[in-house]
């Protein structure tokens, strides 16, 4: 069971990478996911690039391959796989660095929107979500947070971002705000992060939506489920 979780998350760990590279040179990270992936010996499975992997099991499995890989006196093989985790922890910071960049440098009482909180869609588990660590970098950086997720509760939220007060009853609501309405949660917005493939994210009207957003509008796609010839015709970036 560790070697096999291990696995799964080392492969989506190296297509991050790969996407991290394909952005800087201008490649489209779904052609070598598909180019690889036609190749028996590797398969298409655990290819799709996104923020990142959470869940219950893979972090917890990995550092469970790297505990028994030490107490066997084996440092080097712990270093691979502690090495699995770290990258992961390095793409989520990417994120969240990418959209202060394209935001002019700040995002300092700037509104995100966040579409999907769950670590992966059709799910309310948030369990080592990649949401929670790029929310929480965006609220370091000064962001008021707007977040939609159709079935993550307003309070798991509010918990996974340690904002509920000391006796767990009222929410801090100044930086963070959970809006079930997504169109509402757009509204006003400087930029949106998709961070879970649900599929209502993919069908959102966005030549209804673009005129109601801040210029210049920013779509940051980290599930690759946008159309983006629409998007642009409709004033994205």
């Amino acid at each position: 069971k560790l070697t096999a979780n291990a696995f799964l998350a080392q492969r989506i760990s190296s297509i991050n990478s790969i996407s991290a590279l394909c952005e800087q040179t201008g490649a489209d990270v779904r052609e070598v996911s598909r180019a690889i992936g036609s190749d028996s010996r590797i398969g298409s499975k655990f290819l799709d690039s996104g923020p990142g992997f959470g869940g219950s099991c893979f972090k917890k499995d990995i550092f469970n391959l790297v505990y028994l890989s030490e107490y066997f006196g084996l440092p080097e093989v712990a270093n691979f796989w502690e090495g699995v985790v770290n990258l992961n922890n390095w793409h989520q910071k990417r994120i969240s660095k990418l959209v202060v960049k394209k935001l002019f440098g700040t995002v300092a009482n700037k509104k995100i929107t966040i579409l999907g909180f769950a670590f992966k869609a059709n799910t309310n588990d948030t369990r080592e979500s990649a949401a929670i660590n790029i929310c929480k970098d965006l609220i370091a950086e000064g962001a008021i947070l707007y977040i939609h997720d159709p079935k993550v509760k307003k309070s798991q939220i509010y918990h996974d971002l340690n904002l509920l007060s000391k006796n767990d009853e009222t929410f801090e609501e100044d930086k963070v705000k959970v809006e079930i309405n997504i169109d509402k949660a757009l509204q006003g917005a400087d930029a949106a992060l998709i961070l879970t493939e649900w599929d209502e994210y993919s069908r959102i009207n966005w030549e209804r939506i673009a005129p109601t957003m801040r210029q210049p509008c920013w779509v940051f796609d980290s599930r690759l489920i946008l159309d983006y010839e629409r998007a642009s015709k409709a004033g994205l970036r």
